[in-house]
């Protein structure tokens, strides 16, 4: 609650003196991500890595309380390669000077978060795209800033998908007579 009220003190603060909320550097950037081979028709995680600054932290992707903006990463559909489950990695409780009786479950430095891709089997083979975003909130000991998004892409290799094993027809009984 504490955190809360602080974000939305520096907020207003912004607002009664008319300015716009604070503009800062980003705080998170991504590492390229390693270009991922998947087999059309079956899944692949592709790990993703990004980067919190120093002096910096974001909630993780499961904050601890409601009111806290967790941790969001949205890669955008496409026709015939599907995104599944995200993994994120656990967060780490923290105490900070603004709450220090509170414990926050944020992430620092580097983390990884993994992405389940799936290509239909009717997927070409060849590079393809994705994209997207990184929803966060950044705070440092002192404040919360406005959320912001990382943009997010990466490329997979869509590899042919060996055949299916063929199968011999049933073969009548009286057909070699």
């Amino acid at each position: 609650m504490k955190r809360l009220f602080l974000c939305s003190l520096v907020l207003l603060a912004a607002a009664a003196l008319g300015q716009d909320a604070p503009t800062m550097k980003p705080v998170v950037s991504m590492a390229p991500a390693p270009l991922t081979t998947i087999t059309q028709g079956k899944a692949s995680q592709v790990p993703l890595a990004f980067r919190v600054i120093r002096g910096y932290h974001i909630n993780s992707n499961q904050p601890k309380s409601e009111f806290l903006i967790p941790t969001a990463l949205k890669i955008g559909a496409t026709t015939d390669i599907i995104i599944g489950g995200t993994d994120y990695p656990e967060g780490h409780d923290m105490s900070f000077a603004f709450a220090p009786d509170e414990k926050l479950n944020v992430y620092t430095g580097d983390f990884q978060v993994d992405v389940s891709v799936r290509p239909l089997r009717s997927v070409l083979p060849g590079k393809y795209m994705l994209r997207g975003n990184l929803k966060y909130q950044a705070c440092d000991n002192a404040a919360c800033y406005p959320p912001k998004q990382l943009p997010v892409s990466f490329e997979v290799k869509i590899a042919k998908a060996a055949p299916a094993p063929r199968k011999n027809p049933a073969q009548s009984p009286h057909s070699h007579k």
